[in-house]
């Protein structure tokens, strides 16, 4: 789920951006233009350096993220 277009899907890309202690999630169809937000992007992180979380997104936008980030357990 995007905050932009809603539910996307098919071959996505995902970008996670760390500045500080915030991550932007964001995905968009591979090979467009256009960004889309993940819905409940911009998550606090505690430690790390958000590496472990963009392979947790990667995981999540593979098996689907319905409500996007709302609710999704960060494994």
């Amino acid at each position: 789920m995007t905050d932009e277009v809603g539910v996307v899907s098919g071959d996505l890309t995902v970008t996670t951006e760390v500045v500080g202690d915030q991550a932007v999630v964001r995905i968009q169809y591979t090979g467009a233009d256009e960004w889309y937000t993940v819905t409940g992007s911009p998550l606090t992180i505690v430690g790390g350096n958000g590496e472990w979380l963009h392979a947790a997104m990667v995981r999540g936008v593979d098996s689907g993220l319905p409500e996007g980030l709302i609710g999704f357990e960060l494994t």
